[in-house]
């Protein structure tokens, strides 16, 4: 069998030099004095220019290496001088040239200077960020940017959730920022976001400073499209595809059919006009799905010998609209002010069954249908605005932003027994509002840059659950009510990055002050008000040697923290699995994680080899914990700060292009992951103490990936992913396996383009669970839909 995926173009653009010529006796800038800059090894031209009447040149689209740089000017002494530009800073600022005049020179010849662009480099030499084009991830195409994730190099996905080298504290942005749509730094809305919106997806396992410091697996940055060419452009988009072919399994007796033959809708479009000073923008993408988004199959077995069989069938409508548009208005070449707005509605339907029996299936003990109407609403609006000094890439940005985000969420059951029937129903209603304020400065220097800046925010979310019990009642009425979540961050940065011939540095430490405030609704049976407040550093180290043109080893070190987000706090129980009762825990703390990694990379004409040894070491580990109370069935799943665990592994990546028709990408990671034992207390519904001894496992996950470039217009990708069993709380997963293919043809002189992919292309991927608690052991099968087929089109105007 051959296996084929994609190899996925890291970019990197060509380094600004720039700098300022003087005269050294009386210090006045001179203007068109001749800048050459040519290889040390050979000489060769390779980039030229003359300074301008404030004295100031920029040397663009210059290569990394070892250059130098002749100075000029008729009536002066020329000047030379060794110039190293390197891979880290896209903009170098040298010290001032000084030119001592000549009274004896009678002519000077003058050089003709020709400016011209080097080509871009494909892969980055920087080993703390990779980046790649979801439009070249063809055999995920037209679906959610959680489904194009599942094949990048490094990320798995467990249970709707990212996970970076075997762990899901990952923080997620779009266009650099925390916003609503992921809910700010966590990971909600990312398999109903159109990847038909999305540009490029970063991955940064080692955040510097600059960043927040949530997320101690690392940062995934969507970065949303976005065109500044002249004149009127832009590009629609439409993709159909259906997926749930056939019946994996079959039903238990008793509940309405499963989702089969599912629709998938994603029309896109992207405008963008430019003229003079203004450019207008606009990005409008619809997203309409069916799926069985859960298809499981249960087995609880508890210590007094009950076994109890049931499914959870959940069949879902989704419908997820983004739009955003703004402007950007260049004031002068200097200033610049960008004004856009955000709007996002994602509407989802579910209709449920859950049915239980008991060991021999000879009767059934329950039925639980429920019907879930949940609308999410968010508005953005954001105002930035960048001036830049003389030099080149000496900027100062500052932004705002507001968001408004509500989560309108409503539940009907119904709760059939054996000798009765009962009817009850919930609505809860959250509005948050976020305000954040920032402010960047970066300063370029000759071998390297500084980076430094401020940061607040002020989050508030009111919530509101009403719960309404009909006839036999199973809900906690009490458990009911207000809550509020006040949140205010502010934070300070600096960052400083060096490089010479064979050294890198970064050196960076960021300061937050974090206040949280739960107010609880008193009325409430078990939780109280809560709060917590710190003031930490989080620093960052990068070093980096190069041993030679192809070799570089970097050693890495940050600090990071986890802060429980609101839904991880939130007081009122959840209902969608009618025996597995999910809380939230006013009383839970932050995780705070160190981490360390070694990588090396090993560049060649067509390839490269990644590697990497990390361990991180975390303190309060933040998971639920599920445990049951005496003479009950029912299941609580809680959060808890479990004390202490590690997680270590090695990765490797190694991409290869053999020939002009055949490339491939193979990514390896493997990793083992500890919990130490612990011991809590869970006090919904009433105190009940969970110990567990500790666990350990090794694990990983290997992509193999290939991309045949058949013709010049014809290309074709197959991906083929393996994950091996790993832990979760209290228990373990099962190994997976799936395949993706893809094909894409571009038509219409190179202004069209058509594809045809399928997920899971031999029906594998099923999630499988083994759980031990307090009191019982669990073991789950989920066949949810994973095999999609898609047919797109796109033209670009």
């Amino acid at each position: 069998m051959t296996f084929s995926a994609l190899s996925f173009a890291q970019q990197a653009t060509g380094i600004t030099v720039s700098g300022i010529v003087k005269d050294k006796t009386n210090k006045s800038a001179l203007s068109y004095v001749n800048i050459l800059a040519k290889t040390e090894k050979d000489t060769a031209f390779a980039a030229g220019t003359i300074t301008n009447e404030e004295g100031r040149f920029s040397l663009t689209n210059v290569k990394p290496g070892n250059y130098k740089l002749e100075i000029s000017l008729s009536g002066y002494y020329s000047q030379n001088q060794p110039l190293f530009v390197g891979n880290l800073s896209e903009f170098l600022e040298i010290p001032a040239i000084e030119l001592e005049q000549n009274q004896n020179q009678t002519e000077t010849k003058i050089e003709e200077v020709v400016v011209s662009a080097s080509k871009k480099n494909e892969i980055s030499n920087q080993l703390d960020k990779k980046t790649y084009s979801v439009a070249e991830n063809i055999s995920q195409s037209g679906g959610s940017v959680l489904q194009s994730m599942q094949n990048l190099p490094g990320v798995t996905v467990q249970d709707g959730k990212v996970q970076l080298r075997g762990n899901d504290k990952v923080t997620v942005l779009i266009d650099g920022k925390q916003t609503a749509l992921t809910g700010f730094g966590s990971q909600s809305g990312l398999d109903n976001i159109p990847s038909s919106a999305i540009d490029k997806i970063e991955i940064i396992n080692n955040p510097s400073s600059k960043y927040d410091a949530n997320g101690n697996a690392g940062i995934i940055n969507i970065i949303m499209k976005k065109d500044k060419q002249n004149g009127l452009n832009g590009k629609i988009g439409f993709t159909y595809g259906t997926g749930s072919y056939w019946v994996r399994k079959e039903n238990l007796p008793t509940i309405r059919p499963q989702y089969t033959i599912t629709p998938k809708i994603n029309p896109s479009i992207s405008l963008n006009y430019r003229k003079n000073k203004v450019n207008v923008f606009l990005q409008a993408d619809n997203l309409y799905t069916q799926t069985l988004n859960k298809n499981e199959f249960v087995t609880r077995t508890y210590d007094d010998g009950t076994i109890i069989h049931s499914q959870l069938k959940r069949n879902r409508n989704t419908n997820y609209l983004t739009t955003k548009a703004g402007i950007d208005w260049n004031i002068d070449t200097r200033n610049t002010l960008t004004v856009s707005g955000l709007y996002g509605s994602e509407k989802i339907t579910d209709h449920g069954d859950q049915p239980f029996f008991n060991g021999d299936l000879s009767q059934r003990l329950r039925l639980w249908q429920f019907l879930e109407d949940e609308l999410k609403t968010t508005v953005m609006g954001t105002a930035s605005y960048q001036h830049k000094f003389k030099e080149a890439g000496h900027v100062l940005n500052a932004g705002f932003n507001y968001t408004f985000h509500r989560e309108n969420e409503k539940y009907f059951y119904d709760n059939y027994l054996p000798n009765s029937t009962g009817t009850d129903a919930f609505k809860l209603l959250s509005d948050e509002q976020v305000y954040d304020f920032n402010v960047d400065y970066i300063k370029p220097l000759k071998y390297g840059r500084i980076e430094t800046g401020i940061k607040l925010r002020n989050r508030s979310i009111p919530t509101n659950m009403n719960f309404i019990p009909g006839a036999n009642s199973v809900l906690d009425v009490n458990a009911g009510g207000w809550a509020t979540y006040k949140e205010l961050i502010p934070a300070v940065y600096g960052n400083y990055i060096f490089e010479n011939e064979k050294w890198e540095a970064e050196l960076g430490v960021r300061l937050e002050y974090v206040k949280v405030q739960y107010n609880v609704n008193p009325n409430h049976p078990t939780y109280k008000s809560d709060s917590y407040n710190y003031t930490q550093p989080f620093p960052n180290l990068r070093l980096a040697y190069k041993l030679n043109g192809h070799n570089k080893l970097s050693l890495f070190y940050n600090r990071r923290v986890d802060r429980p987000n609101e839904v991880d706090i939130r007081i009122f129980p959840k209902y969608d699995d009618a025996e597995i009762i999910k809380v939230g825990n006013p009383q839970l703390r932050p995780q705070f994680t160190n981490s360390i990694e070694l990588g090396h990379k090993y560049n060649w004409d067509n390839g490269y080899l990644y590697s990497a040894l990390y361990h991180r070491f975390a303190n309060g580990t933040i998971t639920r914990i599920s445990s049951i109370i005496p003479e009950s069935t029912l299941i609580y799943a809680i959060f808890q700060n479990a004390g202490k665990s590690y997680n270590s592994g090695l990765e490797m990546i190694w991409n290869q292009k053999v020939s002009k028709v055949y490339s491939f990408n193979i990514n390896g990671n493997i990793y083992r992951n500890q919990i130490n034992a612990f011991s809590v207390e869970n006090l919904y519904p009433q105190p009940a103490i969970f110990s567990a001894n500790r666990e350990t496992a090794i694990s990983g996950n290997i992509k193999l990936n290939n991309t045949f470039k058949i013709s010049k217009d014809l290309n074709a990708q197959l991906t083929a992913v393996y994950l091996a069993p790993d832990i979760i709380p209290q228990g373990k997963t099962g190994s997976r396996f799936s395949m993706d293919l893809g094909v894409k043809k571009v038509i219409q002189n190179g202004k069209g383009e058509i594809f045809l992919n399928a997920t899971d292309l031999l029906n594998t991927m099923v999630i499988r669970k083994q759980i031990q608690g307090n009191g019982f052991y669990y073991a789950s099968n989920d066949y949810y839909e994973t095999q999609v087929i898609r047919l797109g089109y796109s033209y670009k105007f």
